[in-house]
Order: structure tokens, then sequence, then C-alpha cells
């Protein structure tokens, strides 16, 4: 109850109340950015749905937008920007629970804010929401967006390890590669979400919440086995000496 109670009070420090505005701040600039793509280029192309240039733009828009987005809160909150990521460190247990929990709050405020500002500033523009193709299935799709959400989230496993002794926008921009290239890789079949706040505050103003547990379920489950394979496999917590000559006096 002690430890519950301690964690409770963390989460509500002045440093852990920057960090939910830091998210705030990062997601609301990343799915105006992206959201704002989708939305200039179908203004441009009517049938931007079946003209290939426009998904490399809107790659390119993710890139850049989420590497900044990234980049801007590094030091204060981590970079989340995406609740997948938030869940994916709470399963490493690089973040507590309660902390996930605001992190996630601030960052899908964040999308529907940026969404809403869109539509208001755009004359009642559509906004477009993420969806999957006809002739996919749920299930399909969710595999998917889990796969893209993996390589994302263990990118950003990686580029946390190297934040440190990195020039500094090197991990910032290697997690805005992968999510270009997911895009790339999946915009005709799920839109390319891999981050559930993305999906729910397009979906929260574009009015239209069909197929949502894909974008929530694949991501998050992506997430945590992203986590749990850089932390207990590829990366894992060295042994302190301590402990390793211990053991070594018992198998002498």
């Amino acid at each position: 109850m002690a430890s519950l109670k301690s964690r409770l009070e963390h989460s509500v420090t002045p440093i852990a109340l920057r960090s939910y505005l830091a998210e705030f701040i990062s997601t609301f600039l990343f799915v105006f950015a992206a959201v704002g793509a989708t939305m200039s280029s179908r203004k441009m192309m009517p049938d931007a749905a079946s003209d290939s240039s426009t998904l490399v733009a809107i790659s390119i828009a993710n890139v850049f937008a989420l590497s900044v987005a990234v980049y801007i809160s590094a030091n204060i909150s981590g970079g989340h920007v995406n609740p997948a990521v938030t869940f994916g460190m709470a399963v490493g247990g690089h973040i507590s629970i309660p902390m996930a929990i605001f992190y996630s709050i601030s960052q899908m405020f964040g999308s529907v804010m940026a969404c809403l500002l869109l539509k208001s500033t755009t004359a009642g523009q559509h906004v477009p929401t993420h969806a999957i193709a006809h002739e996919m299935t749920g299930f399909g799709a969710a595999v998917l967006e889990g796969v893209m959400t993996f390589a994302l989230v263990y990118t950003v496993y990686v580029a946390s390890n190297l934040r440190p002794v990195s020039a500094g926008a090197i991990g910032p921009l290697a997690i805005g590669l992968i999510a270009g290239a997911n895009v790339l890789a999946s915009g005709p079949f799920t839109g390319g979400a891999m981050n559930p706040a993305y999906a729910f505050g397009s979906a929260i103003i574009g009015g239209s919440f069909k197929n949502q547990a894909v974008y929530w379920v694949g991501p998050l489950i992506g997430a945590a086995i992203a986590g749990i394979l850089h932390d207990n496999v590829v990366f894992p917590a060295p042994v302190p000496d301590s402990f390793r000559g211990s053991a070594d006096g018992v198998g002498v």
C-alpha cells in the first residue's frame, strides 16, 4: 500500500506535471502535422487516395513531425508521443503505471485538440480517420499495426539507450524514419497509425470509430513484445559484479 501511495505521489510532482505537458505539446504538434498533411493532400488532389505521391508526402510529414516531436520532449518526458510507447515502457518497468496513465491521457488530449483545431480552422474540412482496406480483416489489420508498432517501439528503446552519448538528434531521427517507412508500407491497408492517440483523436473529431480496436489492440501488444524482447533478450540488464562473484564461488 505504501508503494502505491509513493507512486501516486511521484506521479503528481512538478517534474511529472512538466512531463505530461511535454507529452501533450509533442503529441499535439505531431498529430497536427500528420493529419494536416493528409487533409492538404486531399484538398489539392480529390483523388489523393489513388495517387502514390500522396502516400510519399504523408510519410515524409510523419518523419519530420515525429522526429521533431520526440526531440523537443526527449529530455523532459522521454519523448513518447504515443500511448503504445508509454505502454511498452511501463511493461519494461521504465515508468510507473500511474504516470503511464497520465502520459496516455495527455497524449490523447493533445491528439484531440490538434484535430479539433484543424477542423475549426479549415472551415469544417473533414478530418480523415484511419481505416482498414475493404479486403482486410480486423485481425489482419491488428497484426499489421502490431508489427509496425513493434518496430517503432523497439527503435525507441534503442534510441533511448543511445541518447546520453549520441549527438542528440540521431535517436529522434531514427524514430521518425521507421515511422515514415511503416506509413509507406501500410498506408493503403491500415493508414499506418502505430499510435492509439493518433487514431483516437482523428476518430473523435472525424466522427468514425469503425475498427478503432485495431489501432489499440495491435499496437499495445506489439509495444509490449518490443519492450520485453529488448530488456530480456537482446539487451538484458548486466549481472552485478557481486552477484557474479558469489555465483562463481558456488560453481567452485
